[in-house]
């Protein structure tokens, strides 16, 4: 991506923070490195919201944004803190940007060592009405802060002064990252693509037998060899009964004939995550009661693909995925409509939160639970009095209704242990959405034919 989407996107946070307080200076660092074990660190991930703003992916730096007024107007300008160039670590961790090249390489105009965050902190906070920070984002950071307030305050019998509001900064970049442009959407395009192929592979490569860290690493190596960086979340591979477990590990289970083995697992590419759940046989061949509830779970989807469109709510996919779940349940009489009354009933009581009991759907982008407001921003209203968010063109969702079906004394055996999640990626368009993860099969008899033809 070019240094022009970064610069636009700092503009437009510019452009809110001027017209919230007239000015002030946002402090965003990205993520820390974290300790796995002695001599040994967790792979590096860069913060989400740094990368959206700066594009670089390198530890220990933080964007400082200087927002003035100008007359009518405001000018803004972006300060990159990174680690210095350093030949003896760059043999032992890789070559890094270093602030000289960084105004070219990122299009910030001013850019500094890291070592000179604090004493330039104290400088650039001088006289300013407002900071914008990430509140209450950790210890460190709030001790940090008190610091840079402390030396400007120092300097009070000179006339200068520290600001006098502080905001949070995320409730900006957030409302921003909810929205895609064309360029993230390609990559989360591309992401899904490569996500679809390892869901192939794992369906393909399954037989009695396999474990499901087996499944797991043929997911891993499809990821890396299509050229995506990492897992974007861990993959859950659960057969037999694991498959009821919403976030179960891939493990050490054996893959029985007879039983189902649910996959959620995406990559992430160049940022951007994707997340497809696919349910299948390990056999190849569904038996008629785990053909019956995958069908229901099927139709439930499409329900709530129909209505993921601009102009209605979040929740509006969830309620039609819901009521095609709950009449499945009723009609194979998991749920009893002589105890119920009717299907409205089983749906206001929460009846069939046994069989199901999370949402149909979730944001999606630089983190697969992706950041943004499920409800619209009303003042004065409560949490619970804020109606739900309305879909608009740009937004990237997931649709994925599942059934679980444990073990119980009223429940058919013949339904024991089917765990059923169907989950794809939809874009929102002006005209519905795009399901940019269909390169998975996601019919009954589409993914028995893609087993069978391994």
């Amino acid at each position: 991506m070019n240094n022009k989407i970064y610069q636009e996107r700092r503009h437009a946070l510019a452009k809110q923070i001027y017209a919230k307080s007239g000015g002030g200076i946002a402090v965003i660092s990205t993520a820390t490195e974290v300790a796995r074990n002695r001599d040994s660190e967790f792979p590096y991930r860069h913060d989400s919201d740094f990368f959206y703003l700066t594009g670089f992916e390198e530890p220990g730096a933080t964007l400082v944004m200087e927002v003035k007024s100008s007359g009518k107007d405001y000018k803004h300008q972006a300060h990159l803190f990174c680690r210095p160039k350093d030949i003896e670590r760059e043999i032992w961790d890789g070559i890094r940007l270093g602030p000289e090249a960084a105004p070219a390489a990122l299009g910030v105009e001013f850019a500094y060592s890291n070592q000179e965050l604090d004493h330039k902190l104290g400088e650039l906070l001088a006289d300013q009405d407002a900071v914008y920070i990430r509140l209450a984002e950790s210890a460190e950071a709030d001790r940090r802060l008190r610091h840079w307030m402390k030396k400007v305050r120092g300097q009070a019998r000179a006339g200068i002064n520290p600001p006098s509001e502080l905001h949070d900064v995320e409730a900006f970049i957030h409302e921003m990252r909810l929205f895609k442009d064309a360029h993230e959407i390609e990559t989360m395009r591309r992401a899904a693509a490569i996500s679809a192929r390892a869901h192939i592979r794992a369906m393909q490569m399954c037989k009695p037998g396999l474990h499901e860290y087996q499944l797991e690493a043929e997911l891993l190596h499809e990821f890396r060899n299509s050229g995506a960086q990492s897992v974007a979340y861990n993959s859950i591979v659960a057969s037999g009964a694991n498959s009821c477990i919403l976030h179960y590990r891939a493990g050490s289970t054996e893959l029985r004939s007879g039983e189902l083995c649910l996959i959620d697992a995406g990559c992430e590419l160049d940022g951007y995550a994707s997340d497809i759940t696919r349910t299948f046989p390990v056999n190849g061949k569904f038996t008629g009661p785990q053909r019956a509830l995958y069908d229901i779970t099927l139709a439930a989807q499409e329900a709530a693909v129909a209505m993921t469109k601009p102009g209605n709510t979040f929740m509006q996919p969830h309620e039609a995925a819901l009521k095609v779940l709950t009449q499945g349940l009723l009609d194979e009489k998991l749920l009893k409509l002589s105890e119920l009354g009717s299907l409205e009933n089983a749906i206001e009581t929460s009846a069939y939160r046994r069989f199901y009991m999370h949402r149909t759907s979730h944001w999606l982008g630089m983190d697969v639970h992706d950041v943004g407001s499920y409800r619209e921003q009303s003042d004065g209203l409560s949490k619970e009095d804020k109606p739900w968010r309305v879909l608009k063109s740009g937004m990237v969702m997931t649709i994925e209704p599942g059934l679980y079906v444990r073990p119980a004394d009223d429940v058919d055996e013949a339904f024991w242990n089917i765990g059923i999640r169907i989950e794809d990626d939809a874009v929102i368009h002006d005209s519905g959405c795009e399901l940019i993860s269909r390169g998975a099969p996601v019919k009954a008899d589409e993914i028995e034919a893609t087993m069978k033809n391994a």
